[in-house]
C-alpha cells in the first residue's frame, strides 16, 4: 500500500485549497525542536506559494483531520 506524501488540504493563513505535504525526517526534528512536541509525523505543511518572485511558499503546519492543531497558525522555521 503506497502513502500519500501530498494532498491538497484547507490552510488557516492562506484561507483556501492549497497543496500540503508531509514533512522529510530534517523537518521533523526542526519541528519537534521547534514545537517541544514527542512526535509530529502527523504533520502536514503548506506549500503554497505567496511570494512567486522569491517562491517563499507558506509553510503553516496543519494536521490531516484538523486546520487549526494550534491556538493561532504556526508556521516551521526554515533551515538556518
Amino acid at each position: 500500500m503506497a502513502t500519500t506524501r501530498t494532498m491538497t488540504l484547507l490552510c488557516s493563513t492562506c484561507g483556501g485549497p492549497h497543496q500540503h505535504r508531509l514533512m522529510t525526517p530534517q523537518e521533523q526534528a526542526r519541528a519537534k525542536q521547534q514545537l517541544g512536541l514527542r512526535a509530529v509525523y502527523d504533520l502536514w505543511l503548506c506549500e503554497n506559494v505567496v511570494d512567486a518572485e522569491s517562491g517563499r511558499r507558506c509553510r503553516t503546519l496543519r494536521r490531516w483531520g484538523r486546520t487549526n492543531p494550534f491556538p493561532s497558525p504556526v508556521k516551521l522555521l526554515p533551515p538556518e
